[in-house]
């Protein structure tokens, strides 16, 4: 089944490309957009996409606050923060506010497709540049580790250290040499063992 897809953008000409950019993705069915936070609240929890692409800077409520509080009445939807800002701030407000990948919007239009999928199916794509910023501002003199990443085994670190450098799925599997379902096998004792039920809840738990 197509993924399907909800856009919330003010910008007319961004709106237009990304709405274009899905409905001539083969795996992604296109739903509705809109303009505003408001708008998107008002509709979402009923119209129930797979993945909605988040603009930050609306106007009205913020991205962030409207994927706050779409998370809150429809938990199950993945939310992929589209914008022109990489602030590292930023990038980890949106992820505690419950979305699950952040990409500029200067990426190309293909990967945003594959991000999309990649959200859908569990992943956290970042644009590298983001990723980069995410590493660095943790990058701090090592400290005793959390009780829980005690528990993780070298190839779930390894699996963690991949997701932190903006590693997709796939790449994740094909840095390591091993299948892309293996990979999920290792995020899901990942969760188990870091009591979380995200890979971004896990990323930020990891880096901190």
């Amino acid at each position: 089944m197509p993924i399907s897809v909800a856009i919330v953008e003010d910008n007319v000409e961004i709106r237009e490309m990304l709405t274009r950019t899905v409905e001539r993705a083969a795996s992604l069915t296109f739903l509705n957009s809109y303009p505003s936070g408001e708008e998107a609240l008002e509709h979402l929890p009923t119209l129930k996409p797979d993945v909605v692409i988040m603009d930050i800077q609306l106007p009205g409520i913020s991205g962030i606050e409207c994927t706050v509080r779409l998370k809150a009445i429809a938990p199950e939807i993945q939310v992929l923060v589209f914008t022109v800002f990489g602030d590292a701030d930023l990038v980890f407000k949106a992820l505690e506010a419950g979305a699950s990948g952040y990409m500029l919007k200067r990426t190309p239009r293909q990967e945003i497709v594959d991000a999309v999928k990649d959200v859908w199916f569990g992943g956290a794509p970042m644009s590298g540049e983001i990723a980069r910023k995410v590493v660095e501002s943790f990058r701090k003199p090592p400290k005793a580790k959390d009780a829980d990443l005690e528990q993780l085994t070298n190839r779930e670190e390894e699996v963690l250290a991949l997701l932190a450098k903006g590693y997709i799925t796939k790449e994740i599997a094909d840095q390591m040499g091993i299948s892309f379902d293996t990979v999920r096998f290792h995020l899901k004792h990942i969760y188990q063992k870091l009591h979380v039920r995200s890979r971004s809840e896990a990323l930020i738990k990891y880096l901190k």
